[in-house]
C-alpha cells in the first residue's frame, strides 16, 4: 500500500532497504578495523589511520575516503582531542659548560645526521614519577635509545645514549647530538662519552621548546597517542608499556614528515626529503 502511495515498486523498496543494511555492515567493519589499530596505538590520528587502513578498506570493498573516515569517527565519538600537559624536567641553571646551537640553520637530509635528546616523565600510582630518557634521530624520527627509571641522574641519561650508540648504523658519517642545557647533558660523564665517540655536541640557547622540536614532539606522541600520559599502576607496568609503545612507534606508526614511512623504514634510506612547514619566522618539522 505504501509503495503504491509513494510511487515505488516493492522491488525498489527491498533493494533500497538491503543497500542500507549492507552500508551499515561496512561501516561497522570499518569501525572494527579502526578499533583494532587503536588497541596498539590508542590515540593515533585519523589521517594516519586512513593511511594504514586504506588497503584493507579496498579489499573489503568499503568505500571510505579520508573525509568519510573523519565523519565516521566523529559520529562514533572516536576523534582524538589534543591534551596539554607540561612538566619541567630541565635545570639549566648550573655552572657546567654549555654548548652553542649548531642545528638552527641546518638542513636535515639523512639519518644519523642529528640526534635529539630529551627527558619526560611518566606518572605511576604506586611509585610516583618515572623518567623516560630518549634519543631520537631527527631525520627518521626513530627512537635510537631510551632508559626508563625513577631518577633524572646523568648516569641514567647516559644509558639511553649508550643504547643509541649501540644501535647506530652509519658510524662513518658525522653525527650531532642536540639537547637542552640540562645538568644531565652538560655533565662530564655524558659529554666525555659523546666526545669519545666523535659525536659533536649542540644545545639549545634560549629555552624555546622549538629549538628541540623533534624531541618534544616525540615525547608528546608517546604520551598522547600511546597512553603514557595516563597514570599507570607502578614502575613495572610503566617499563612494560614504554617498551611496547616504542617498538610499535618505531615499526608501525607512519610520519607525515617522512612521506608516511615508519621510523624504521625511513632510517634505512636517505633519498626522501623531509616535509616541513613554516611557523612565524622559523621552520619546524611536521611529524
Amino acid at each position: 500500500m505504501f509503495c503504491e502511495l509513494f510511487g515505488y515498486s516493492k522491488q525498489a523498496y527491498y533493494k533500497q532497504t538491503q543497500s542500507k543494511v549492507q552500508s551499515l555492515v561496512k561501516l561497522e567493519n570499518a569501525k572494527s578495523l579502526v578499533l583494532g589499530l587503536r588497541r596498539q596505538m590508542p590515540r593515533i590520528g585519523t589521517r594516519k589511520l586512513y593511511y594504514l587502513l586504506r588497503d584493507e578498506f579496498f579489499q573489503d570493498q568499503i568505500k571510505m575516503g579520508r573525509d568519510k573516515l573523519f565523519d565516521l569517527l566523529r559520529n562514533e565519538g572516536l576523534l582524538i582531542l589534543k591534551r596539554k600537559r607540561y612538566t619541567i624536567t630541565t635545570n639549566s641553571k648550573h655552572w657546567m659548560k654549555k654548548y652553542p646551537n649548531l642545528i638552527k640553520d641546518l638542513t636535515i637530509h639523512r639519518p644519523e645526521q642529528v640526534w635529539a635528546a630529551d627527558i619526560t616523565y611518566i606518572d605511576t600510582m604506586e611509585n610516583g614519577n618515572c623518567y623516560l630518557h630518549l634519543i631520537t634521530d631527527v631525520y627518521s624520527k626513530q627512537i635510537m635509545g631510551y632508559e626508563l627509571c625513577d631518577n633524572m641522574e646523568a648516569s641514567s641519561t647516559l644509558k639511553a645514549l649508550k643504547m643509541a650508540i649501540k644501535n647506530r648504523q652509519y658510524k662513518e658519517q658525522t653525527l650531532i647530538h642536540h639537547s637542552d642545557r640540562g645538568l644531565q647533558y652538560c655533565s662530564k660523564i655524558y659529554t666525555e662519552t659523546l666526545i669519545n665517540n666523535k659525536i659533536i655536541i649542540s644545545m639549545t640557547e634560549n629555552g624555546d621548546p622549538y629549538e628541540n622540536a623533534v624531541a618534544e614532539r616525540v615525547n608528546g606522541i608517546l604520551k598522547d597517542e600511546f597512553g603514557l600520559a595516563e597514570q599507570l599502576i607502578n614502575k613495572d607496568d610503566a617499563y612494560k608499556q614504554t617498551a611496547q609503545s616504542i617498538e610499535i612507534y618505531n615499526s608501525l606508526r607512519p610520519h607525515l614528515s617522512c612521506q608516511m614511512l615508519t621510523p624504521n623504514k625511513m632510517h634505512l634510506q636517505q633519498k626522501i626529503t623531509l616535509k616541513r612547514y613554516k611557523k612565524i619566522s622559523n621552520i619546524f618539522e611536521n611529524v
